[in-house]
Order: C-alpha cells, then structure tokens, then sequence
C-alpha cells in the first residue's frame, strides 16, 4: 500500500467540489421563520444582475457557451488589481460557512487569516461548520433570535433546510436594490457572475437576497485511479457491461473498484446520468414536471447498481463511510473510483501526486445510447446578508466583490494562496507552490470561496497536462450534460416537506442497492412519495416554470 505523504494527510478532506448528499433532517425550522408567499408565480420579478465580463487574464484553452471551462496552462505573468481601495470600514463582521477542510487555526495564531482581515480592512469571526454538521447547525441557526444572526451567511445547496426560502425571506437583506440589473455594476467583480449562476440560485417571491457561488456546468463526476482502470480493460466508448467487466476486474482481496460515502446512494447520481434519466426532475414541451425515480431508467440504473453491488464491486462500508474517508481510501489506493464533484480536481490532483493519477470518467453506454453527464447547479450555494442599514450592506457587498476577483488578480492569488514568502513560493514558471505553512493555512481551512468567488477556471499550478486533459474531458461530455430541470424555481411544498420527502426516497434507494429490500419497494415509496406531497411539488413547479420563462 502507499504511504501519503505529510502533506496529503493535512489536505486529504480538503474536498473543494465534495458532492455527496446529506441526510436530511426530519424536522422543519420553527414558525419563527416565517410563512409568506415565497413563490415566484404571480409576482414581479426583479430583473437579473447585469453582465460584465471581468478583467482577468487571457485563457490558453478558450470556453465554450455551452459549459467548457476557459483553461490556463501557465500562470499569468502580470497580475492585474481588481479592487482599487480597501472596501471595510474598520468594522468586525460576523461570517458563517460551510467547510470541507480541518478547523482553522484562530485569528491571532494564523497570518492568512489576518491577511485577508488587512486586505478587507475589517476584523473577521468566522464560525466555519463541517459539512456533516451544516445542516443540523443551520437548522439552530434559522430558528434562533435575529439578532444573533452572523453578518454573512451561506446557504450550502447540497442539502435540504427544511423551511429555506421562508427563513431568507424573513430574515435576509432583501439584495434587489443594490444588484438587479445594472445597479450590480457598483460591485464589478460580483457583475462578472454569470447570469446563468444567478438563474440557477433562483428568486424568492420575485426578489433577489443571494449571491450565487458560481460553478461549472459538469457536476458530480466518477473520478477514477486512471491506472487501476486502464489495467482493466477501460476503453473509449464502454458500455455498461464494460463497466461492470473492468469494475470486475479491479476488484480483489482488500480492495473495491467502486468507493461510495455515506449519503450518495452508491454515486448514484453518476450512474442514473448514465442511464439517461432525468437529474431529480425534468420537464416535458408541455411544461409537465416528472420526477426521476417515477422514470423506467432510474429504475435501470438502480438496479444495474445493485448487482454492482451484489458482485462486490463496492467497498462493504459505502453505507457509512464520510467523504474524508473515502477519499483517503482512493488516495491510498484501497478503492479505485470515488463520485465528488468536478471541482473536486483543486486537491485531487496535488494530494495524489506520487500516489495515482486521477482521470474523470467518460460515462458508460446503456444499450447502445450514449451515456449522460450529471450537470451541475451552476449555483453551488448563495451568500445572504443580515438585515442592516444601507451604508452597512453597501459595505458588505464591496467585501463580497473584493472575494470575487477573478483569476489573474493580485486580490484572487492573495485568496487563494496567501502570502507570498509566507504561504507560497513561486516555481520557475511563476506559479505558486504552497509551503508548508500554506498547506494549513489556506482558503480550504479558512473557506472564505464558500462567501463569494469569481468564475472559476481550470488551473492546477505546474500542471498543463492536466489542465488540457480536464478540457478535453469537459469538451466531450458538456453536449451530454443530464440537468435537473427544477433549479432556480420555488416550490412551497418542497420548501416545507422536501426534506421529508427526500429521505422517503434516498433510503429507499439505498436499502434496494444495498440489498436489504426488493426492487419492488420502490414502486412502494413512490406511491408514497406522490401522495405525501410528490405531486404537489411537481404542480407547483410546472406553475414556476411557466411564470419564469
């Protein structure tokens, strides 16, 4: 077996793109967050933020509308400043986010983070949440006193809050004055998002109150050990029998082919986009909204993983591994494939570096019919702003606008790597290379990209093979992207009971491949799940849809 290095070990969970489900909670926030209309049926809608494409560095390897990413095989030579002055005002500000990292160090024990302070020109609390206690945090969060609120908050999409719209509604800044249409131009790196990231994030009640985290088209994605697989058998254009052969093939003794964490359903999302079927919902030319698992290729691909399953091909703890674990079993070679998000490269590839090379999988056929690509919410997650005076939330937003540089800026080396001497040196071709303070002290442990980011690009320092390799990838898979037809659009239903409803099916899902209930039992749930809301949901959506278009 490998041994990791030191510096894997310290960056193992440091999971950038990390796409594995959350359990929902069972229970709904208290009253105290609300109960208006937080549909957007029937409303005015605020208009988008303007575009302005942001000033940054001239791409080696060009985007595409479509998706495909711009690439940078070098490090820009000259950095550009994007912020002209320090945007705080002196202040301490509260912030909260997510995290995939270790704890930081504190405030007076860690340069970066009084770098970034310095930059700012405030004084930062941070309380960053584990992602497997964001969710049980957020639901105290939401249900406690106003006043207790952080400054800064983000809502992370990758799990159900039960009562989510109702809570931002009531709580946060109403942002449509200050950002729809061009009155974004004020803040120009936050200009420089997307419209397709602001869509994805969606309005509530016809209005603006996030900031969008900006991600690229391809979502989840099965990365593989490209060695382990090749050694199998993988070819170009595989079928699912390939795919089940090699899996076949690289599994022995103490090791899996297939790796999956506590939540992902066995990576389902990877293996239903494979199949063709619909990503959790899709709708017709009719406007009609129709769930996955009510589609026969769901079906398929449940039970295809199920006999993966059964052949032995996962690992036997795929049911309760967390997502740092399993990602310390594929760096170390115990299992030879992992689902994460697309993102997820930033770390993969310098923490695998003299252990594996990684590789994205090219989806599998299913009878002949091209395989399909999971699609990404191009909205990560969202940042939201405690109610304050205007002068207050102007302020806010110009520190949002300096954390959303974009990529060539002094202000996004300075995020991203910190102090130069200090945090990182320069390779000969001038890209950085963390230290081994860097490695601790980092926007990963201190995830200040989870308040707001400039569109990401594809750039791995020292590693222009990778970034033509990850191109290429994205090129080949964008025209089969399998998105989920309900991002950005509001249903009260799914705000109130979703998080029920989610668990209803994702446990269902999980017994089936995992072996502990019949195929037929999904049949079951989705009764159930129609009747407890399911329908309703698919209603209210079609509503949305009609009323967004």
């Amino acid at each position: 077996m490998s041994r990791m290095s030191r510096r894997t070990v310290l960056r193992t969970i440091a999971v950038a793109g990390a796409a594995t489900a959350v359990s929902p909670l069972l229970t709904a926030c208290s009253g105290s967050s609300g109960g208006g209309d937080v549909s957007n049926s029937g409303k005015k809608l605020a208009p988008w933020p303007a575009y302005q494409a942001p000033v940054g560095a001239k791409p080696d390897l060009a985007p595409t509308e479509a998706g495909v990413q711009a690439g940078y095989t070098h490090y820009p030579a000259d950095l550009t400043t994007s912020v002209k002055r320090t945007p705080g005002d002196g202040s301490t500000i509260k912030v909260m986010s997510v995290t995939f990292g270790t704890p930081p160090k504190g405030s007076s024990q860690n340069r970066y983070w009084r770098a970034v302070e310095k930059a700012l020109g405030v004084k930062i609390e941070y309380t960053v949440i584990p992602q497997a206690d964001y969710q049980k945090k957020m639901a105290t969060v939401m249900a406690g006193d106003v006043e207790a609120l952080p400054d800064i908050i983000n809502i992370f999409t990758g799990v159900t809050l039960p009562r989510e719209a109702q809570f931002v509604q009531k709580r946060a800044q109403d942002l449509t004055p200050f950002l729809s249409g061009e009155a974004i131009l004020d803040y120009p790196n936050l200009a420089g998002i997307p419209t397709h990231a602001w869509r994805d994030m969606g309005r509530i009640g016809g209005q603006l109150y996030g900031i969008p985290l900006e991600r690229p088209a391809t979502g989840s994605t099965l990365w593989l050990n490209q060695d382990v697989f090749t050694d199998a058998g993988m070819k170009d254009g595989w079928s699912s029998q390939d795919f089940a052969a090699v899996a076949k093939k690289a599994t022995g003794g103490k090791k899996f082919a297939l790796g999956s964490a506590k939540g992902s359903k066995f990576n389902n999302a990877v293996h239903a986009a494979a199949h063709n079927a619909p990503a959790a919902w899709a709708v017709d030319k009719d406007g009609n909204f129709h769930a996955s698992f009510t589609d026969e290729r769901y079906q398929q691909a449940v039970a295809f993983q199920a006999q993966l399953r059964k052949d032995g091909l996962y690992h036997p703890d795929a049911t309760s591994l967390s997502s740092p674990d399993l990602n310390t079993l594929f760096l170390n070679g115990t299992v030879g494939s992992m689902q994460n998000g697309f993102g997820a490269y930033t770390t993969l590839y310098p923490d695998s570096k003299g252990l594996l090379i990684p590789a994205p999988a090219v989806p599998y056929s299913v009878n002949g019919t091209p395989g399909g690509q999971v699609g990404a919410r191009r909205s990560f997650g969202y940042t939201i702003l405690k109610q304050a005076k205007k002068e207050r939330i102007e302020m806010l937003l110009r520190l949002l606008d300096y954390l959303a540089s974009p990529f060539g800026t002094k202000e996004w080396e300075l995020l991203q790597f910190g102090e130069e001497g200090v945090h990182f040196e320069r390779e000969k071709d001038g890209s950085p290379k963390r230290t081994s303070l860097g490695e601790v002290e980092n926007i990963t442990n201190l995830p200040f990209r989870y308040l707001a980011e400039g569109p990401q690009v594809l750039f791995v320092p020292g590693r222009p093979e990778v970034v033509r390799d990850l191109h290429a990838w994205q090129v080949k898979v964008v025209p089969a992207i399998v998105r989920n037809a309900s991002y950005g659009l509001v249903s009260p239903t799914d705000v109130a009971q979703g998080a029920t409803l989610d668990a209803l099916m994702d446990d269902t899902v999980t017994a089936i491949i995992a072996g502990r209930a019949p195929m037929s039992s999904l049949d079951e749930a989705v009764k159930k799940w129609q009747s407890r809301g399911g329908d309703k949901i698919a209603e209210e959506l079609a509503k949305e849809h009609a009323s967004n278009t």
